[in-house]
């Protein structure tokens, strides 16, 4: 069995959750607490990953990053390349996964007790301070039900990561796209291996979620 595809998943799992995860929380402070007519439209942009096939989020980023277009050339004269590489791959899973690591903090925020944020200002304490040492520390579940997600759903990523990235062996060939080169090959055996291994971590990831949102964990944490 090609361990690659299995390693490659994990790794760009992890960098795209841990990229997300300092990405989101500021977006997910601002939209929690913003009055802003552009808000909704915010909103709207970040949700719409969760509404457009992945195969045209894939195919517009081919576009735009591909060396025969301005963005694609232009990146290409730094040696930056996004275009069948891993790190197109790490790109296409951020912005793929990105509501599904700002909404948890976002709604996590949103909840809190507004006495908890007015006391800390009462004291005297920055926004900045605030934030860190009592509405973060305040909302584990949400930011590890953000954690959990953003890593499962790169897991699960197909066609986003196809059109960005193609099936190159030890470089941009997940296990999602192993999966499909087996089965075209016929080799259902080593599909359903990859196919089992998936499975299992996404259960796995899925009894987390539910431990969190149940509640579980935070009773544990007090």
């Amino acid at each position: 069995m090609d361990w690659q595809p299995i390693i490659l998943t994990f790794k760009l799992a992890f960098i795209t959750t841990v990229i997300l995860f300092f990405i989101s929380i500021p977006v997910a402070y601002w939209l929690s607490h913003t009055k802003s007519k552009i808000k909704p439209l915010m909103e709207a942009l970040i949700t719409m990953p969760l509404v457009l096939p992945p195969t045209v989020i894939g195919f517009y980023l081919l576009l735009a990053f591909s060396p025969a277009n301005f963005l694609g050339e232009w990146l290409a004269n730094f040696g930056i390349k996004f275009v069948f590489t891993f790190e197109g791959l790490v790109l296409a899973s951020i912005l793929y996964s990105f509501p599904f690591m700002v909404q948890p903090i976002q709604s996590g925020l949103s909840n809190l007790p507004p006495s908890l944020t007015e006391a800390s200002f009462v004291l005297g304490k920055s926004k900045w301070i605030t934030l860190t040492k009592v509405q973060l520390p305040n909302i584990k579940p949400s930011l590890l039900t953000g954690i959990v997600l953003a890593f499962a759903h790169t897991i699960g990523e197909f066609g986003v990561v196809l059109m960005i990235g193609g099936s190159i062996p030890g470089k941009t060939k997940v296990a999602s796209i192993a999966i499909y080169d087996e089965v075209e090959t016929l080799d259902y055996t080593m599909a359903n291996t990859y196919s089992i291994i998936l499975f299992l971590v996404t259960f796995f990831i899925l009894v987390i979620v539910y431990l969190v949102n149940g509640g579980y964990l935070n009773r544990m944490w007090k």
